[in-house]
This record gives structure tokens, C-alpha cells and sequence, in this order.
């Protein structure tokens, strides 16, 4: 088990990334609505268990489709309105949600692996200290997002190949939740 796993405790904080790690993931396309978001098998629960082990849970996520004119960012905010509700409902939470809807080649967007929605998270949240931090995420963009902010790393199971070196290698989140729970 990777070294960090036993000094987490309750003033960490928790980046989660939302497609393909709380929900399934559209190859080549994007959730445009709630009736197409699909929870990944054990989330509700590892969310509840998270909530008792951080002090914050935050979700970063790209979502150029707004850029791409696919979807609107009231679309996505419905969405993400869902999202905490229905983690809320199932005995967890999210603090907040950070999403980035520029296209991946805009000047200076604020996207993954960039770390611009950690720096937004830190603003909002002062108490965050990110060596104290964990970003989990599914691909090459999320693990760098997390070591270029200087966190560790959890590369979460994904069908697309990802080759990365990330602290610690998962299949789901509640194989992380359970983890944590039971260190010693």
C-alpha cells in the first residue's frame, strides 16, 4: 500500500475528477444531460465513506464541450447540481465542483493538467494545503494536474490505455475508500 494512504487524515482534502472516475465515461463525447450521467459502480457509497475521512471534497473537471458549443454551462451547473444531491442523498458530499469549459487550445485556458482550478479551489477554501491533497483522476491530464500542484496521485482504472507514473493505482473508488478506512 502506498506510504500516504496511513498519514491521511481529516485535514486533507480530496480532487476528484468527474468523468470516468465518478461517473462512465463518453469516449469521443461528452454527458449532456442528467439522464446520460451514470454513476460508476460504488461511488455513492465511497462517497459517504469519503466524507467521514476529508475535510474537503473537491471535483475538478475539463468540460470543453461548453467551448465547443455542445452543451450550455447552465446545462453543466444542472448537472453538477444533480451530481451533489445525489451524492448528498446517498450519505456524502461535495464541497465544490470546478470545471473548466474552454477548448483545449484557448490561450491560457484553465484546464487539466494546468492548475488553475486548484489555485480557484485554495482561494475558496484557504485551510486546502496541497502536499496534504489527493487528485484522483483516469487520465494523463488528471495525475499531472495533481503532481503540478504538488499532490499525490491516484491513477483510477480506465478502459483507454493510460501510461503514467501516479502514487498509487486503483479500480474504483471504493477500493480507495476502503483503503483509507482500514489502514492502520
Amino acid at each position: 500500500m502506498a506510504d500516504f494512504i496511513s498519514k491521511i487524515d481529516s485535514n486533507w482534502t480530496l480532487f476528484l475528477d468527474r468523468d470516468g472516475v465518478i461517473n462512465k465515461r463518453i469516449f469521443g463525447g461528452y454527458i449532456k444531460n442528467w439522464q446520460e450521467f451514470e454513476f460508476l459502480q460504488g461511488v455513492p457509497e465511497a462517497m459517504a465513506m469519503f466524507s467521514k475521512l476529508f475535510k474537503r471534497i473537491i471535483v475538478v473537471t475539463n468540460q470543453q464541450g461548453v467551448g465547443k458549443g455542445i452543451m450550455l454551462k447552465t446545462t453543466v451547473e444542472e448537472i453538477h447540481n444533480q451530481l451533489i444531491g445525489s451524492v448528498n442523498q446517498a450519505g456524502g458530499r461535495i464541497d465544490a465542483i470546478y470545471y473548466c469549459p474552454e477548448l483545449a487550445n484557448a490561450k491560457g485556458n484553465c484546464r487539466k493538467p494546468g492548475t488553475i482550478m486548484a489555485e480557484m479551489a485554495k482561494s475558496d477554501f484557504p485551510e486546502i494545503d496541497f502536499s496534504k491533497s489527493l487528485m484522483v483522476g483516469d487520465t494523463a491530464s488528471d495525475i499531472l494536474f495533481g503532481k503540478n500542484a504538488g499532490m499525490k496521485t491516484v491513477l483510477h482504472h480506465s478502459d483507454e490505455s493510460v501510461e503514467i507514473d501516479a502514487d498509487l493505482k486503483i479500480e474504483s473508488l471504493l477500493e480507495l475508500a476502503e483503503k483509507i478506512n482500514s489502514r492502520t
